[in-house]
């Protein structure tokens, strides 16, 4: 067997090995006539100029601001040195009358945020504009807001929380 292997891979090894690349020389040649002989050069790269940043002195957009005294004498300031009370940290809008207490000649409101009930009384602080509680009815809580306008004026505005109906919602 090793006889006749060795003369047949001899033979193959020998076919292989043929010297003819005309095939592949006429080829390197036709692309050598056909392709242009000047190379256009590469478009002039322009300098490149840093972007310098000015707004160092602009608020910045996602920090809180606060509130500062109008420039112009307004009729309506809020005290901004009186110290908050817990429900003006919430806005208006998430605040819910839930009911009433009478003790005495006082009338209480029982305002609910966030599962928590509060009782509040005439001149108590609501909401996040300076709500001041004017009355306190036996369905509704009045209160007057101090609201800056866009020109920086101090504007007062009146706004009511209305008692829910809880049975309504079943």
């Amino acid at each position: 067997m090793k006889r006749i292997a060795m003369p047949v891979l001899f033979l193959a090894l020998v076919g292989c090995g043929d010297s003819g690349y005309q095939d592949l020389q006429a080829f390197m040649r036709d692309a050598e006539k056909n392709s242009p002989r000047k190379i256009e050069p590469l478009p002039e790269m322009k300098a490149y100029a840093p972007f310098e940043y000015a707004g160092f002195d602009l608020p910045e957009p996602f920090r809180p601001r606060k509130l500062t005294p109008a420039k112009g004498d307004s009729a309506f300031q809020p005290d901004l040195n009186r110290r908050k009370e817990a429900l003006e940290s919430y806005p208006l809008e998430s605040l819910k009358m839930v009911g009433t207490l009478q003790q005495g000649k006082e009338m209480f409101a029982l305002v609910r945020v966030e599962k928590t009930v509060y009782r509040v009384k005439q001149g108590n602080y609501l909401g996040q504009n300076f709500g001041l509680i004017t009355s306190i009815g036996d369905t509704d809580v009045k209160l007057k807001e101090i609201v800056q306008d866009a020109a920086g004026d101090w504007t007062e505005r009146v706004s009511a929380l209305q008692l829910i109906d809880e049975s309504d919602k079943k």
